[in-house]
């Protein structure tokens, strides 16, 4: 559990925005999502975000407990960063803003994005969550497993 010192409201809802409610949070937890594992990854998306907000971010899902990290046992400086499980919990609510956006955004949409839409469109929410997640935590134990052997 997170432990919440302080928060301005006892509102579940907005204490979660607390947490993952910024533009940049979720950026970062999506990417790792998309298999990026490393700040030079993160600072590539097409987003460009800045080094100091990035770091920020990093530092704040860690506080949290949403993510962790490994150092690279090739390259000691380089952090490869994962979701833990309450990271990956937050995959349902990315799916609904990502069909939320499909269904109300008009504007032409990254090319992973597209894929996915695609893909998604012959199968049921409950589906699509099973697979992402399921997708994400072989990906993710295979990582820090490669890292820690």
């Amino acid at each position: 559990m997170i432990d919440i010192k302080n928060n301005r409201s006892n509102c579940p809802l907005s204490t979660a925005l607390e947490i993952v409610g910024d533009h940049w949070s979720l950026i970062v937890i999506r990417d790792l999502f998309l298999e990026r594992t490393t700040f030079s990854e993160f600072r590539n998306s097409p987003e460009r975000i800045a080094s100091n907000i990035l770091t920020n971010r990093l530092n704040k899902l860690l506080k949290y407990n949403l993510i962790g990290f490994i150092l690279n046992p090739n390259n000691k400086k380089v952090k490869i960063y994962y979701l833990k499980d309450s990271g990956i919990d937050l995959y349902p609510m990315i799916c609904e803003l990502l069909i939320w956006s499909k269904k109300h955004i008009d504007m032409n949409f990254h090319p992973l994005s597209i894929d996915w839409y695609k893909e998604s469109e012959r199968k049921t929410l409950s589906e699509l969550i099973n697979e992402g997640v399921f997708k994400y935590r072989n990906f993710r134990d295979t990582t820090l497993e490669k890292m820690t052997a």
